[in-house]
Formats: C-alpha cells, sequence, structure tokens
C-alpha cells in the first residue's frame, strides 16, 4: 500500500516539474518596470484593476515586487486609476 503513494507522488511530481509556463516578462526585455509605461503595466492588471498574481503572469519575484510598487506610483500620480471599470 505504500508503494502505490509513492509511485503516485512521484508521478505527480514529475508531471509538474516537466511544465513551462512562457514567461511573459521575459518577452518584453526591460530590467525594470517603470510606473511611467502605461502600455506594459496595464498588461499585467485585470479589468477591475487588480493586479494579477505571479502564477498568472509568469513574473519571478523580482519582477512581481517592482510590478507592484509601479502600479503603485502610478496610482498616486493619477496616472492609473485605483478602481477598474465597473
Amino acid at each position: 500500500m505504500a508503494n502505490t503513494r509513492d509511485a503516485g507522488s512521484s508521478k505527480r511530481s514529475k508531471r509538474f516539474s516537466e511544465r513551462v509556463r512562457p514567461r511573459k516578462y521575459t518577452k518584453i526585455t526591460a530590467e525594470n518596470i517603470d510606473y511611467k509605461d502605461l502600455t506594459l503595466i496595464r498588461r499585467f492588471i485585470s479589468d477591475k484593476g487588480k493586479t494579477r498574481s505571479r502564477r498568472v503572469t509568469g513574473l519571478s519575484r523580482k519582477h512581481q515586487a517592482q510590478l507592484g510598487v509601479s502600479v503603485k506610483r502610478a496610482r498616486e500620480v493619477a496616472l492609473l486609476p485605483y478602481v477598474g471599470e465597473r
């Protein structure tokens, strides 16, 4: 019985490790996300105005943090709305 659990978990981990998602940020070829680059920022914001998660966008941890800071700065300067379309 223990063998079937071990075999199932190894198949599961192998299946998820083989899947590689394309990263949207690496296609952009930019080192830093600037708050004035609204076309780039809007790609990572949903219709409701929420920032999309790393799982959806495919950004690294560092780039996701830069995105959050740039979205906050753009909203503060009134380049982006705080709330999306209702």
